[in-house]
């Protein structure tokens, strides 16, 4: 038996239209609220921030919502992907579960991330925006983004967090190959920034900072929009191609999932892998879903379901979801992805209904898992997806000592081929392991404090 059993699609069944899980939640989400006022937000606000047809999708409750022709042909690039079913991994572990991958590492970007980055660069267009301006963490977004941008003829301004920046040059270098901008964040190009190295002049940087500055340039230069890789509705709403090609390949093989995995910073992969599902989770379904996380920063394990702000400043919206608390910086990790301190409100909302569970994982345990994929497949995930390969193997273990038949599903959102040093390290027996989230939450981020005037 080979290590891997492949189940492809043709390429005429890329979906036609996004799936909007709103309106089959329990419940809406809440209003998001302006920064100042505390009141909901109007679209006069939204349409500063974003292009007009995303804030439509943003608050739409239409199931459907029709892929652009052009988006789709795009997609053609390598969509669909492929299903797999990983027969070495379950035989290494002795369990009598299936266990599938849905593999978004054949984007030409390296993730899933590509899915939305062509809808969101596409509709920026149309409106004659001069730049998107974007976070990114370990650079899978801001590499996707650059990459569709290039592709559909507009520029983009991508502030990475300055420990990725540092520490993961390569994807640097392919966002700037794609002939966009990338800067350091925190960094010297905006008033947040300045204060934050002033303050603490070896500040890593997080997703929040990141977001913080690159909300600072879109109200300053009014051809700007602000562009994102996770949080918003819109973004798990373009993700969910993966979910729905998953649901047609496994219906192909005559399968039906009992565990859905994903990793989980914001939740953009895992809301566009999961979502298709619920409407049958809801229906009575027994599917699991499982959010796995990284312990420095465990975002729906140990967070607060409540207000809170999307970026380290304020100056976006507040937004009701589980957070960590908007001034936190979780400690630089190899999963840059992960390091932000709110998930998505639809995922917030999804687990504070109930529809979805989540377990937190160090680092080390994680790159273990990658490693052991990697030596039985040939196929390195990123640290982020490696996250999801610890908690598939953790379920596994728990099917095998319940002698239980499972499928278990998770997305592949990722490869690892621009993390080498990481793991290069953890070869090397050199990776640490970051401090317990309580040490890192209880020190909390001494230059905001310091900005704050505490």
């Amino acid at each position: 038996m080979t290590s891997l059993e492949r189940y492809d699609l043709p390429v005429s069944a890329i979906p036609k239209r996004w799936y909007n899980v709103l309106p089959d939640l329990p419940r809406g989400l809440d209003d998001y609220l302006h920064p100042v006022t505390r009141e909901p937000v109007d679209q006069e606000f939204m349409e500063r921030l974003l292009p007009k047809a995303l804030v439509a999708q943003e608050t739409s409750t239409d199931r459907w919502i029709t892929i652009p022709e052009e988006v789709r042909a795009a997609y053609r690039l390598w969509r669909p992907t492929p299903l797999f079913r990983a027969t070495a991994l379950e035989r290494h572990l002795d369990t009598p579960a299936e266990i599938y991958f849905k593999y978004e590492g054949s984007s030409p970007s390296g993730s899933h991330k590509l899915n939305s980055a062509l809808a969101q660069a596409y509709y920026a267009r149309l409106e004659g925006v001069d730049r998107l301006v974007t976070d990114t963490g370990a650079g899978q977004w801001g590499s996707a983004l650059s990459l569709a941008c290039s592709l559909f003829g507009i520029k983009a301004l991508v502030y990475m967090v300055r420990a990725s920046f540092q520490g993961k040059p390569y994807r640097r270098h392919l966002m700037e190959t794609f002939g966009q901008q990338v800067l350091p964040s925190p960094g010297p190009h905006t008033d947040f920034g300045s204060a934050l190295l002033a303050a603490a002049p070896d500040h890593p940087g997080s997703e929040a900072t990141a977001v913080s500055e690159a909300l600072e340039t879109v109200r300053r230069n009014p051809g700007d929009r602000f562009s994102m890789g996770a949080f918003a509705n819109h973004v798990l709403l373009h993700q969910t191609v993966i979910g729905l090609e998953t649901r047609e390949q496994l219906e192909e093989i005559g399968k039906q999932p009992d565990f859905l995995v994903a990793s989980v910073g914001c939740g953009s992969n895992l809301g566009g892998f999961a979502f298709p599902f619920v409407g049958d989770k809801l229906a009575g379904a027994q599917i699991g879903i499982l959010a796995a996380e990284p312990a420095a920063c465990p975002t729906l394990t140990a967070g607060e379901y409540r207000y809170d702000f999307a970026d380290a400043s304020g100056l976006g919206p507040l937004t009701r979801t589980y957070t960590l608390g908007h001034e936190f910086v979780p400690p630089p990790i190899h999963a840059g992805g992960l390091r932000y301190h709110g998930a998505a409100p639809l995922v917030g909302l999804a687990r504070h209904e109930d529809l979805l569970d989540a377990r937190a994982y160090t680092q080390k345990e994680v790159f273990e898992a990658g490693t052991l994929f990697a030596r039985l497949h040939g196929l390195l995930p990123a640290p982020e997806t490696a996250h999801a390969v610890r908690a598939t193997i953790e379920l596994a273990e728990d099917c095998r000592r319940q002698r239980r038949r499972a499928v278990i599903v998770f997305c592949y959102s990722g490869h690892g081929l621009l993390d080498l040093g990481a793991y290069g390290s953890y070869n090397a027996g050199e990776m640490a392991e970051p401090e317990p989230y309580e040490c890192t939450l209880a020190a909390g981020d001494p230059a905001l404090a310091h900005l704050a005037g505490r």
